[in-house]
């Protein structure tokens, strides 16, 4: 594929997205690099239509092939709580030490046989004409009752491995890349690129 646009700002994420579509990607784009991209409401039920908002919305508007993704937590017994609302689960606003502490409140009492969850991410590519393809990948887990380790972000000091014994927070970056539900979805899609270059 000779050019992509990642449609999001986020530099770390572009460099992540890089390293994983190298060698089949020939020439990466973020939104950064198209300041007149309008902003995207993610107003989705579900991870799928919130990428495929998202992707389609800066095919359109560009011209390119665009790529997006919408991740999050699914706690078994909450219901798959908090979802697509991951990132706002303690209200509009609030870091992640306010949803941790929310999770955490929400899973009181609750034995860790029962703490199950998992990370979920949908990836879209979509292109100028309105078609998408979709890539799904996912992480199982325990939520802990207290945080460990220094690193990630998010749900990550909760969240533990246990093919690892550790959380996800205590995991150097490149075994979390490796494992995670967003490397998992883009492996998928790297594998997709790959497969059209060749037929």
């Amino acid at each position: 594929m000779k050019e992509l646009l990642l449609a999001s700002g986020n530099r770390g994420k572009l460099a992540e997205i890089g390293e994983i579509l190298r060698g089949c990607v020939e020439k990466m784009y973020s939104a950064a690099d198209f300041p007149g991209l309008p902003e995207v409401v993610e107003d989705g039920d579900t991870f799928e239509s919130n990428a495929r908002k998202k992707a389609l919305s800066a095919a359109m508007t560009t011209g390119m092939p665009a790529l997006a993704d919408d991740s999050g937590l699914v706690v078994d017994a909450l219901d798959g709580r908090p979802g697509v609302y991951s990132a706002r689960f303690a209200g509009e606003g609030c870091g992640d030490a306010a949803n941790n502490e929310k999770l955490l409140r929400c899973l009181d009492g609750i034995e860790t046989p029962r703490r199950t969850a998992a990370f979920h991410c949908v990836a879209a590519l979509c292109f100028p004409d309105g078609t998408c393809r979709t890539f799904c990948g996912e992480l199982r887990g325990i939520i802990l009752e207290c945080p460990r380790g220094d690193g990630g972000f998010g749900y990550d000091p909760l969240f533990l491995v246990p093919e690892f014994g550790k959380t996800l927070a205590e995991l150097d970056m490149e075994t979390k890349n490796r494992i995670s539900h967003r490397g998992r979805a883009l492996e998928q899609l790297r594998k997709y690129i790959s497969q059209s270059q060749d037929s």
